[in-house]
């Protein structure tokens, strides 16, 4: 089944209770990076569903982060906010 780019989400869900957290997606190149990580470090991720278009893997939260952005010009950044509204 071909989806459409809006159809080919990544869902990741953690909160504050709990040390895991669940990434839901029906992106064939998320799915393939994470496929590589569950091979790779079973111990650490793991695939928990599968469907037809998409899979469902849980590994601990403590893996998700939040960067800064890297120092770019006013016009990439112009650019870039263009981009990001559309």
């Amino acid at each position: 089944m071909n989806l459409t780019r809006y159809e080919q989400e990544t869902v990741v869900n953690y909160n504050a209770g709990e040390k895991g957290a669940t990434l839901y997606t029906r992106d064939k190149t998320v799915i393939r990076k994470r496929d590589a990580l569950v091979a790779g470090f079973h111990d650490i991720y793991r695939q928990t569903e599968q469907d037809g278009v998409s899979k469902t893997y849980d590994f601990p939260k403590s893996f998700i982060s939040y960067r800064k952005p890297r120092a770019v010009s006013a016009e990439q950044r112009s650019r870039q906010e263009r981009e990001w509204y559309r």
